[in-house]
């Protein structure tokens, strides 16, 4: 087996083998803790520049198929696993793990203590961190993790979005066009408008208001992605004009920190962040309770007590927390037809408590 160590910029250091790609690789170290749904993880845009540690113990045993992929490729940096499967065992399986990420050439490192390199980065936060294998372990791995970009300041949903529009068409009778900005979005997420019956316009990152609005869209949507939401004021302008023609507005994830941008509200990053399956979110307006599947470092600075925030919009109130940290997860224009979750209701992995926010956005389109 290949030899290969984890670097993290403190120092600490976990050594294991090769898994994936044999190389060298840099990103920001983050764990996330779903026992199910790998493939999905992998091919998050929104993991875009991170090395993911899966605190799942055993991860790979239902290989991989073509049918799970929320992108066109993976795309996380690196790939962090305790003890991989040997054996690609269910019906659905077309080929390996190991295999996929080697053909992709995305560096892993698998026999890590996973359990102890997430209580380091639950104490010390979300670091940089490279992974080095074979004739790339060397002498000064430390300064080369210390050397390599940041999350914050990252300006990496360009990065991440589609290079051309297209459209994905309804699913029966048409009944809306919704105009989806892609900063990053998953193939589940136009899946479940289509279902619904939009006609989903999937427009690059850099798109104005004018081009969104050029699709004359009943709804805009505004989706996921990578990076420093305080980097994507492009996004912000094109949110901004959309809310200036009141035009609905649906966001989730990077698209409910840019909507909260777009109404005066700060972000900031998490320590972090929330990755995984298993995340409880409290809807204020009910008490109601879901478990939610989530992927984000950087959240919305507002008040979570429910009272309403003034801004150039009209008032404006938190309407989902966190229960483990009273993280915003969501927000609710009260005089604009626009609101957005910080979690991901496509459910691609996770439950799928949340899908009811499809139906949320087209009452609003048909209001």
């Amino acid at each position: 087996m290949t030899p290969a160590v984890l670097v993290l910029e403190d120092g600490r250091a976990f050594h294991g083998q090769a898994y994936g790609a044999v190389g060298e690789t840099f990103g920001e170290a983050v764990f996330n803790t779903g026992m199910t749904g790998y493939q999905e993880t992998l091919t998050d845009p929104s993991y875009h520049r991170q090395v993911v540690v899966m605190t799942a113990p055993h991860v790979g045993n239902t290989g991989v198929n073509d049918e799970d992929a929320e992108s066109g490729r993976i795309w996380v940096s690196g790939y962090v696993v305790r003890d991989p499967s040997r054996v690609s065992s269910n019906w659905r399986s077309q080929r390996p793990l190991e295999g996929e990420l080697a053909a992709q050439g995305v560096v892993g490192i698998s026999g890590v203590d996973t359990r102890a390199l997430t209580r380091h980065l639950r104490e010390r936060g979300a670091m940089r961190v490279g992974i080095f294998s074979g004739d790339h372990i060397g002498e000064g791995l430390v300064e080369k993790v210390r050397s390599s970009p940041g999350m914050e300041g990252s300006d990496l949903a360009r990065e991440a979005s589609t290079p051309q529009a297209y459209v994905v068409p309804a699913v029966g009778e048409k009944r809306f066009t919704v105009a989806a900005m892609d900063l990053g979005i998953k193939r589940r997420t136009p899946w479940h408008m289509a279902q619904a019956g939009c006609e989903v316009h999937v427009l690059p990152a850099t798109s104005t208001a004018a081009d969104l609005l050029a699709v004359a869209p009943d709804g805009v949507f505004f989706s996921n992605g990578p990076g420093d939401p305080a980097t994507a004021d492009y996004a912000v302008d094109a949110m901004k004009g959309v809310l200036d023609a009141g035009t609905p507005v649906f966001g989730i994830c990077f698209g409910n920190q840019i909507l909260g941008r777009a109404l005066g509200l700060g972000t900031y990053k998490l320590r972090y962040g929330h990755r995984g399956v298993n995340q409880p979110v409290q809807e204020l307006a009910t008490g109601r309770v879901h478990v939610t599947s989530h992927n984000h470092g950087f959240a919305v600075d507002a008040p979570v007590d429910g009272s309403p925030v003034d801004t150039p919009y009209g008032p404006v109130a938190v309407s989902h927390v966190d229960l483990n940290d009273q993280v915003v997860e969501g927000l609710t224009c009260l005089d604009t037809r626009a609101f957005s979750v910080q979690y991901h209701p496509e459910a691609a992995p996770g439950p799928h408590d949340a899908t009811g926010l499809f139906r949320q956005f087209t009452d609003l389109m048909g209001a």
